[in-house]
């Protein structure tokens, strides 16, 4: 491990957790969870904060698994719009429609600030409120959704491992800047403990290879206009060669177009993710936080992004927790021992930061 990564990581037993009574005064903070990826990050936060004595409100947004995993985790939310769809027109249309119906939910809630990860929709809405706005992301070639995020937000928090200026570049102002000491999914992973009975409901053979698959984010702006062949070849790889392939996909489109495939289990509802994780033996995703989960937790990881690798994706990559796949015979199926994963929980700090004004 080089220094540039131990700086993220150390022994479990060095973690020192910072007491919730030192989070900030009484408040109430506004979150927008508009993907799946993000109850799980916020959920930390939302516990930390209610143990605080900080009120908080949640709206969301129907798309993907957002609400279903909302409320397998019982966070109480409200659901404003949906998801404007693939193309630049429909995101475009979308965005003074949703921010507009944000601002009218809020108006009259007495908000203090607002936080997301990478809310255009919010941003607006806080600018049109003048609430103070905290925009978190990881992915610095999201470049359409940062440009409207930097110049609108009132604090901007990513990864240090991201360089500045080519977050500069898209419009930040270093005033607004606030580096992340770590991984946003230490945030996600702070009081994670396996769940055991995750792989048993969904009828996995704990004797047997466990792949769990992601496929592309084809609604996203960033993967617009590529189409990545090599997912469908390793599916029908892992077919071939006898593993229990789990695929979670991101859309109810996706859904429908791998429901069927022999030797495929599509859960048919919101599951812990993590736990499903960490009993895999093998994770292959085209990009997301989920390889980023997995990475941590020590579970073999690929990488099979097609657009351009992020500064977050590259760090675990050359600290060999995550590796680049350009063919399916690369992939080795067999059982593996869960390890220990000794990463540093960071919830605790990126609370505090989100209530530092």
């Amino acid at each position: 491990m080089d220094r540039r990564e131990a700086a993220y990581y150390r022994p479990v037993e060095e973690t020192v957790a910072v007491s919730p009574t030192n989070l900030g005064p009484r408040r109430k903070v506004w979150f927008d969870i508009k993907n799946s990826p993000e109850v799980l990050f916020f959920r930390p936060i939302l516990s930390r904060m209610a143990e605080a004595g900080v009120e908080t409100v949640v709206t969301s947004r129907d798309f993907a698994q957002t609400i279903g995993l909302l409320d397998l985790h019982a966070i109480e939310h409200t659901t404003v719009g949906r998801h404007g769809g693939a193309s630049l027109r429909g995101k475009a249309a979308n965005l003074p429609r949703r921010s507009l119906a944000l601002a009218r939910f809020a108006r009259a809630k007495g908000i203090h600030q607002a936080v997301s990860i990478g809310s255009n929709d919010l941003s607006v809405a806080c600018r049109l409120l003048r609430v103070h706005n905290t925009v978190i992301q990881d992915y610095e070639g999201a470049s359409i959704e940062h440009r409207v995020n930097f110049r609108l937000a009132d604090k901007v928090m990513f990864p240090a491992v991201v360089p500045f200026a080519s977050l500069r570049a898209l419009g930040l102002d270093e005033r607004r800047y606030r580096p992340i000491r770590g991984l946003k999914e230490q945030v996600t992973l702070a009081d994670f403990e396996p769940d055991p009975r995750v792989p048993v409901e969904l009828g996995l053979d704990a004797r047997r290879a466990i792949a769990v698959l992601r496929p592309p984010a084809t609604m996203s702006l960033y993967h617009r206009g590529i189409h990545n062949r090599l997912f469908e070849a390793v599916l029908s790889y892992l077919q071939a060669g006898g593993a229990q392939v789990v695929l979670l996909p991101r859309t109810e489109q996706q859904g429908a177009e791998y429901a069927g495939r022999p030797g495929v289990l599509i859960p048919d509802r919101p599951v812990d993710g993590p736990s499903l994780l960490y009993a895999a033996d093998v994770v292959i995703s085209a990009g997301g936080s989920m390889n980023r989960e997995a990475a941590l937790l020590g579970v073999p990881t690929w990488t099979i992004f097609a657009g351009s690798m992020g500064a977050v994706d590259r760090m675990l990559i050359e600290g060999g927790r995550m590796a680049v796949l350009e063919r399916p015979d690369q992939i080795t199926i067999q059982k593996r021992t869960p390890l220990p994963f000794p990463f540093e929980p960071l919830a605790d700090e990126v609370t505090e930061e989100i209530l530092r004004r």
